[in-house]
């Protein structure tokens, strides 16, 4: 029977980011399914049920030169952002997101007297690990390049005096709404992290899918033009990744740069925005 969970696309999709860097755009949708043992049918079903788009368009997104045309082309300057309301007709925003931090004092206790309840799911980027507490998520961590028990501990070291309770079904409402299969239902978000990372991570949710941002707007937009390398430390600290979107930042020369849970993971959820964006 053929495997059409999002993980099972998500492991397509890295497979053909690989494929392409190494034979460029001109690789026909036959090389490319024959490549990864599918038959074109099935590779085109695959693609268009993740991105709604045809391989072949769906390619130049994939190219080598994605970051430097998304900067050039769709580039967020977050102040602008923030005085036009740019980032209201963003995904994030159509989720009716809302967020709340826990106050420095409750993060400095490392999450004592919290109840963190975690399940792993399904994405379009490969299995994830979500924890969240009652007044939202708190953290989504990817397992497709690092695996499963490294993102487990990763996550259970941000907060290591909280209790973490299995409960995938309480989660998965807000799951299901994250990842577009019931855009209808509030996605709220409990972001737990020191006050400089906070205030960098609000940068970061208003940028518009589709859209890229740099270090050095993002070192402006908190008020800290010299603290590129501060900013790029608590983008990589973000523990809410996609939803807080850490891999919309790029360097100023258009290079993708680094991503906690794995480059093809980030470069799959560019061209996933991306081509969303045009379709």
């Amino acid at each position: 029977m053929q495997d059409d969970t999002p993980a099972y696309h998500y492991k397509v999709i890295r497979r053909a980011l690989t494929l392409i860097e190494e034979g460029g755009p001109q690789m026909s949708l036959d090389d490319l399914a024959r490549r990864m043992g599918m038959s074109p049918a099935h590779f085109q079903r695959t693609f268009s049920a993740w991105v709604g788009v045809s391989p072949k368009r769906y390619q130049q997104y994939l190219t080598l030169d994605l970051a430097r045309r998304m900067l050039a082309e769709r580039h967020t300057v977050l102040e602008t952002a923030l005085e036009t309301g740019l980032s209201g007709t963003g995904r994030l925003h159509d989720l009716f997101l809302r967020w709340e931090a826990m106050s420095p004092g409750d993060y400095a206790r490392g999450g004592a007297g919290l109840t963190i309840l975690w399940g792993w799911f399904d994405t379009p980027f490969g299995p994830a690990l979500v924890m969240g507490t009652d007044r939202g998520i708190c953290g989504i961590g990817f397992a497709a390049e690092a695996g499963a028990e490294a993102t487990m501990a990763d996550l259970i070291h941000r907060w290591p005096r909280a209790d973490f309770v299995e409960d995938p079904m309480a989660l998965r409402p807000w799951v299901l709404a994250a990842f577009g299969a019931d855009a209808g239902t509030p996605v709220p978000l409990y972001l737990i992290g020191a006050p400089f990372q906070i205030k960098v991570w609000e940068a970061l949710l208003t940028i518009p899918s589709g859209h890229v941002t740099t270090y050095s707007d993002l070192a402006r937009a908190v008020g800290h033009p010299g603290a590129q390398r501060a900013v790029g430390t608590a983008v990589g600290r973000n523990p809410i990744s996609f939803l807080i979107p850490c891999h919309r930042a790029l360097r100023t020369t258009g290079a993708l740069g680094g991503y906690h849970w794995g480059l093809p993971v980030k470069r799959a959820m560019l061209a996933w925005e991306a081509a969303r964006a045009e379709a």
